[in-house]
């Protein structure tokens, strides 16, 4: 099967930065692709070069086989693109909107049925530049879709949603999958990449640094002999140290992030969520073999701000 996006060693400049530094990523058809990075680390500019924003300077793109600048007319109605802000005219509503870009497409989907979804009022008459963050954000989702594409570039899709909205985009994008739709998506939210992807690419510094299954990443480095958990900022470990069996340590690996390393069994929990329990604190998102993703993706771009 084709896939749906192939980057390789992808350059792209702006004036003398290098943006993008030879970077290489295959988004496969039917699967829920993320992107992420730190601020500036090159995603959206590759994203760009995908959707035919953007001209490489070097290197080969490929979007359903085809080139997305030279093969852009091919594409229009096969590939859906949400952008991180822009793209839609400030007096217009979203149903003036929608029911325009309704009538550009063949077969497009049914725009009642998709604002439904998406909590899109029809009968508002608020021009688009006055919907909060968060409905803008709706509006441009439903334009990504309402084409019924093969393929679809969502940046940042659930910045700025509340959890209702924002669990609808998930429930959303598992269908879409279910559908053979390809996705490929940016995010700065971990959790929602590691719950929706099949596949994640980490990005930085205009390079892929890692990518792969989910699971495989947060399992890759961190065996069974880990268990992490998060409570207040600041406890005494020197209360929990001593009672541990020899060969573990307890570490605040940053504020509020705990780890205990050295073989992990059912007594090592046990003391440890005993030893919370008598601090008074609940210990959340105990896991015990695995990092999450944010743990790796801070250990592979750093913890300073960008």
């Amino acid at each position: 099967m084709t896939a749906a996006v192939e980057i390789t060693d992808l350059v792209v400049r702006y004036g003398p930065v290098e943006a993008v530094r030879g970077l290489s990523l295959t988004a496969a058809a039917g699967a829920v692709t993320a992107v992420l990075g730190p601020n500036g680390a090159g995603k959206t500019t590759s994203v760009e070069t995908c959707e035919g924003y953007r001209r490489p300077a070097s290197g080969v793109v490929r979007v359903l086989g085809l080139d997305p600048l030279a093969d852009r007319a091919r594409l229009h109605a096969r590939v859906g693109v949400m952008l991180q802000a822009g793209g839609v005219a400030g007096g217009v509503t979203a149903a003036q909107v929608l029911s325009y870009a309704h009538g550009l497409y063949a077969q497009p989907v049914d725009v009642p049925s998709l604002a439904d979804r998406l909590g899109i009022d029809l009968g508002a008459r608020t021009p688009f530049r006055r919907l909060s963050g968060g409905q803008q954000q709706r509006v441009r989702l439903a334009l990504a879709l309402v084409g019924r594409p093969e393929l679809v570039f969502l940046d940042e899709p659930t910045a700025g949603l509340d959890p209702q909205a924002r669990h609808a985009t998930w429930d959303l994008l598992r269908d879409l999958r279910s559908d053979g739709v390809s996705v490929v998506l940016t995010t700065h939210f971990m959790d929602e990449a590691e719950l929706l992807a099949d596949h994640v690419v980490i990005v930085d510094a205009g390079r892929v640094v890692t990518s792969g299954a989910p699971a495989e990443l947060t399992a890759a480095g961190a065996g069974p002999g880990t268990l992490r958990f998060t409570a207040e900022p600041g406890l005494d470990l020197t209360t929990l140290s001593p009672r541990l069996p020899a060969g573990r340590h307890v570490t605040e690996d940053r504020p509020g992030w705990y780890v205990v390393d050295g073989e992990i069994g059912p007594d090592v929990l046990s003391l440890v969520t005993a030893w919370c329990a008598e601090q008074g604190v609940m210990p959340r998102d105990l896991l015990v073999g695995r990092r999450s993703l944010e743990d790796l993706f801070l250990e592979l771009t750093g913890r300073e701000l960008r």
